[in-house]
This record gives structure tokens, sequence and C-alpha cells, in this order.
């Protein structure tokens, strides 16, 4: 059973100018449970938009450290025999036997609003992976036209105007990979597990750009993929900064027009002097 429709339609009463303007269907955006399981085992929920449910399990598993590589899932099936509500809605994972098979540390359920409101301690929230020390440069022009081109290729959000977009580009400004769900971190990791799938890992010459503003877990999914750069249309938080310092990572952020704020490693973004 493939996942469900990623848009519902809904009557709506349309008020405009403060009278009623007549009923109507309005298209909204899907958002429902995604039940992973370990080798039957139920392991965590996350909130996400149906479509590309696979790549967000592979990029879950793998910015959460469970995985390393795509070689480490040897399958993925939809279970059969579910209740009504769970149709379409539950992925079992099976992982290589060399692969230790340690639970996430996070709750059993997590929203689509924040992908580390499920983590157990502080401690959890560490990242293990390398500093990124990559050469790689932008130009200014080509970094501010990206937002643009982000929003011009979400398609569903174009439709309900309810959705997060993540997109990876090159130096260019050409895009690579978009995937768009309710939670911002679950496109990051859609993105993720395309590039997990299609033999990109690690994702060391990419951008990422995300809408909305940018957070700790964004962040921290784009060091676990070696992304050098990412850009936001809105604002950081000071963890993501903070994080963004600490492995090496270029953050813009406010990138509106010809305008942006560089916080750090601004080095890698090739601006022409005043």
């Amino acid at each position: 059973m493939d996942a469900p429709s990623a848009i519902r339609q809904v009557e709506i009463r349309r008020v405009r100018d403060g009278r009623s303007a007549g009923d109507a269907v309005d298209r909204v955006v899907v958002e429902a449970p995604l039940e992973i399981r370990l080798a039957g085992v139920p392991t965590t929920v996350v909130m996400r938009t149906p479509g590309d449910d696979e790549e967000l399990v592979r990029g879950f598993l793998f910015t959460e450290g469970l995985i390393i590589r795509a070689a480490d899932i040897h399958g993925m099936r939809r279970p059969t025999g579910l209740a009504a509500d769970e149709v379409g809605n539950v992925l079992d994972v099976e992982l290589a036997p060399r692969v230790v098979q340690i639970r996430p540390q996070r709750s059993f359920y997590a929203s689509s609003s924040c992908g580390v409101c499920g983590k157990s301690s502080i401690r959890a929230l560490d990242v293990h992976a390398p500093v990124i020390e990559s050469t790689l440069a932008v130009r200014r022009s080509v970094l501010a036209s990206l937002p643009k081109r982000l929003s011009q290729a979400q398609a569903v959000f174009e439709q309900t105007g309810g959705l997060h977009a993540a997109g990876l580009f090159d130096t260019e400004g050409e895009l690579a990979v978009l995937r768009e769900d309710v939670g911002r971190h679950n496109a990051v990791d859609k993105i993720a597990g395309w590039a997990l799938e299609n033999g990109r890992m690690p994702l060391a010459s990419g951008i990422l750009v995300v809408s909305g503003r940018l957070g700790f877990e964004i962040v921290q999914k784009a060091v676990m993929c070696s992304i050098p750069v990412i850009a936001a249309v809105s604002a950081p938080s000071s963890s993501a900064l903070e994080l963004a310092a600490r492995f090496g990572v270029t953050v813009a952020a406010f990138v509106r027009g010809s305008s942006m704020n560089l916080y750090t490693r601004p080095e890698r973004v090739v601006v022409d002097e005043a």
C-alpha cells in the first residue's frame, strides 16, 4: 500500500471583507503519522507529509546516526494486516546484521514542528561528525537567487500554501533535489535519504536552502551530511549558530532579494565590495 496523498480537499465557507462569500472547496496539506519499525519493533513515530516516505526513513536513520551508509538498510516494506488508520503509515526496516540496532534516543512520538522534541536528554543532542573543512565558494548573486528558485519549484506549496521546503543546489544555482514536508527537518531528511540511495553522500559540494527559520535540527542534519553552506529565508536560532560555528558551516539567513546576513564562516560567500 502506498502512502496517503499529500493533499486533501476540504469544504470551507469563505468570508471576504467581513461578509460571507459562499461555500467553496480548499486544498490543505496532509499531516499524518509515519511509524518506523526496526525488524518489526515499533521504534518511533514522526509526523510528516506523505510522499517520499522511504527517503524520509532512510534520511532519518542516517541523520540520527543509526546508519552510516545506504547498505546498512537491507530492505524496507509496508507491513500487511494493519488497522485502517495505519495503512500507508507504517514502514518496517530491515537493517544489515552488522548494524547495532540501538533505539533512537527520543520518545515514541516526534511532532512535525520539532526535530529534537523527543530527545531523552541534553546529552542526546550531541552531534558526532567531523568538522567541515570545505573550500567551497559561492557568489553572493547566486546565493541570493536560491530562495526564489526554491519557491518556484514547490509544487505542493503552490496548491496548499502549507509546506516547508528544502532544496540542494550547486554553486552555480542548479537545483539537484527539492523535498517538501510539514516538518522542515523532515524535508532535509528526505534529501539525505535521496542522497544515500543515489550514492551522493557526503554532500560536501552542496548548498542547502530552507524555507522559513533555521533551527538547531536543520544544522545538525546538514552537519551529518557534510553540507558546508546553509541559506535560510528567515532567522537563525542561537543554538543553530553555535552548532554551525562548531562544525564549520556557513550560515546565511534573512536571504531576501540582494540582502542577507552571514553569521558563520562568511568567507565561503564571495561578496562584491561596496
